[in-house]
């Protein structure tokens, strides 16, 4: 599958040069003029990195970086026509994973960001292992595991952990079919795919939810949305090392 890059940067000529030149080095690019969808489009789609123009109208691009860094993981390719060393650092220091000062060689940025997803590749043991707590389940991200609160086990295959964690990412939200797909599959799923609806199904059975549909339900003609208050913790590797 093709890593998504999104690309934000007011300047439409910038935008489509970047966007055509990943596409042509065998990437998948979207692009925004500006940061005012940005996160609605990280909770959306898949996307494996976010280039990221500073100088932004309206929201600038430290904001939104800060803003990403509450919410997500995602890596951040930060681009700035001011190339001072104040900027890039406060760059970095806002979470940003590089700074590229413009004008910058096409080449220069393709390389930064193959290195940016190198060292964000799943075979780097991340720093920290997400918990997600909800209704009377425990989801550990890092062992892949679901558990009751009473300790038990709950199996699950590699797709409904997938799914479930999905829904845990964005609790009390409808989320659309094409969304899931999108988020499970990514965009070379066929059009129009059903598959979804038998992947919740499925969880539902395993969470024992497969009746009343209290915890995964089905908005009629908009998708499925997860109804819980849902806690998510973070605690360090080494400490879920030890408990294995």
């Amino acid at each position: 599958m093709l890593k998504h890059i999104l690309v934000v940067d007011d300047d439409p000529e910038i935008r489509t040069l970047i966007a055509e030149y990943l596409e042509k080095n065998g990437f998948r690019a979207s692009a925004l003029p500006d940061g005012r969808e940005l996160m609605r489009t990280l909770e959306e789609h898949a996307v494996d990195l976010v280039v990221l123009d500073l100088m932004l109208p309206g929201v600038d691009g430290l904001t939104l970086c800060r803003e990403l860094r509450t919410k997500s993981r995602i890596p951040v390719l930060m681009l700035s026509a001011r190339g001072e060393d104040v900027d890039r650092i406060v760059g970095l220091e806002m979470g940003a994973d590089d700074y590229l000062a413009k004008p910058f060689h096409p080449r220069e940025l393709l390389a930064r960001i193959r290195a940016i997803l190198s060292r964000a590749s799943p075979s780097d043991a991340p720093p920290e292992a997400e918990e997600y707590h909800f209704d009377k389940f425990r989801l550990d991200m890092l062992r892949r595991e679901l558990h009751r609160d009473d300790g038990t086990q709950v199996p699950l295959t590699g797709s409904e952990f997938e799914l479930l964690a999905i829904f845990l990412a964005r609790p009390n939200r409808v989320l659309s079919r094409d969304t899931l797909v999108e988020l499970t599959q990514g965009r070379e799923a066929p059009a129009y795919d059903r598959s979804i609806d038998v992947r919740v199904s499925r969880l539902r059975q395993a969470l024992g939810d497969s009746r009343e549909n209290k915890l995964l339900k089905t908005v009629y003609g908009e998708g499925y949305v997860l109804s819980a208050k849902v806690e998510r913790r973070a605690r360090s590797v080494e400490g879920a090392t030890r408990r294995k």
